[in-house]
């Protein structure tokens, strides 16, 4: 896998950020993707290698494994990184859709004609919504990947001893003992930790964008509210000057 082309894709994504997304970013550059390539995957390299089971039934092992192991903690952690971190790349795609665009009301009406949009990358109208519907399917598939992980692993604990019953072609029941527990474990509950800042983080950057659009939809509203009252004022003001000239005019005809 190539991360150093997924970095500088989600780098772009800076540019049109805001600071808990740029703190996100470094959490799962640092702890998350840095960790898996250094430490991670060196400690699940041997892991089906090394589930040593007390038999010699051919593919009881095996067997064994796939039944406690559906799917390995490395590569499930891979799934998670890819699929939490391609949301972003709906606002990189929005922002590049906003500049073609401008590009081509330049060629049709010319260099000096007026703008679509003040700043292309500025959080506004349908770019707004993208980056919000982003920070959602970030905040659903992190949820949804430490409930797996959860649910096949049972709190996210790695026993020393696993026993294997019921499971054909394995006879009675197997004893099994998994590769290095302890250190998968930490393993396990760093990752996990990782994970739940970066919820944190995402729950509060959507809560900092709605409650700046809701600050910003207040202020325009009290902007409107008070030209609205001063052109009643300005209005009412013109009124009364008129029936005062009206009568002072009635007044002058009345003494003539």
């Amino acid at each position: 896998m190539d991360w150093k082309t997924l970095q500088a894709l989600l780098s772009g994504v800076n540019k049109y950020s805001t600071a808990f997304s740029r703190i996100w970013l470094s959490v799962v550059f640092v702890f998350r993707v840095l960790v898996y390539v250094v430490a991670a995957e060196r400690v699940w390299g041997d892991e089906q290698k090394d589930f040593d089971c007390n038999t010699r039934q051919p593919g009881c092992t095996n067997v064994c494994y796939d039944h406690f192991f559906p799917i390995s903690h490395i590569r499930l952690w891979a799934l998670q990184l890819i699929f939490v971190t391609c949301p972003s790349l709906l606002v990189i795609m929005h922002v590049a859709y906003r500049e073609d665009r401008e590009k081509k009301n330049r060629e049709k009406n010319g260099e000096n004609c007026p703008r679509l949009y003040s700043n292309t990358g500025k959080k506004h109208g349908g770019l707004w919504w993208t980056y919000l519907l982003s920070l959602f399917f970030k905040l659903i598939i992190e949820i949804v990947f430490l409930y797996l992980l959860h649910k096949m692993w049972d709190s996210f604990d790695l026993p020393r001893l696993v026993k294997c019953s019921e499971v054909d072609p394995c006879p009675n029941t197997v004893d099994c003992y998994i590769a290095r527990p302890t250190e998968k474990r930490v393993f396990t509950y760093f990752m996990v930790g990782a994970s739940s800042i970066c919820i944190v983080l995402t729950v509060c950057e959507i809560f900092y964008l709605i409650f700046k659009r809701v600050v910003r939809s207040v202020q325009k509203w009290k902007k409107s509210t008070k030209r609205s009252v001063s052109y009643s004022k300005a209005s009412t003001c013109q009124c009364h000057l008129k029936t005062e000239e009206k009568d002072n005019k009635s007044q002058t005809r009345c003494v003539a």
